[in-house]
């Protein structure tokens, strides 16, 4: 018994080499961690240029460690879950860049302040109002005559 309760404490995980933040957008989250080197960036485990295929989208991800001019330094992987693809790309922006703001305060965080990507997006979907046909503003359907 004392034997197992050795191997057991041997099996510690080492320690982290990386900055974990949570981005936030509409109702998706995306759990971000920022690795140290050059890599692939991967968005629930598949590239990023394959999870949000499109320019645009590669423009957009790529945004905080571009303007941290940090492009060959650091890599990222996502984990995000919930709302629509927009939702979750942004959220993964917001975490990129709350990651990068942890790991260099004083560089990064007022140029990403700047920006506006260290600001989570506070619009949500309007919850809707009973009794008027479905949706948030729908004006109840007046008869003709």
């Amino acid at each position: 018994m004392e034997e197992v309760k050795e191997q057991q404490k041997v099996k510690r995980s080492p320690k982290k080499n990386f900055t974990f933040a949570v981005g936030r957008r509409k109702t998706a989250t995306a759990r971000v961690r920022l690795y140290r080197g050059a890599g692939d960036n991967l968005v629930n485990n598949q590239p990023a240029s394959a999870y949000f295929p499109g320019m645009v989208a590669a423009k957009m991800y790529e945004k905080p460690l571009e303007l941290s001019q940090t492009t060959g330094k650091y890599y990222f992987s996502a984990y995000v879950e919930g709302s629509g693809k927009k939702g979750q790309l942004t959220a993964v922006v917001h975490g990129v860049a709350r990651a990068l703001a942890r790991v260099d305060t004083v560089n990064y965080r007022s140029i990403l302040k700047k920006a506006g990507l260290l600001t989570r997006d506070s619009r949500m979907k309007e919850s809707r109002t009973v009794g008027t046909g479905g949706k948030a503003r729908r004006q109840k359907q007046s008869p003709k005559r």
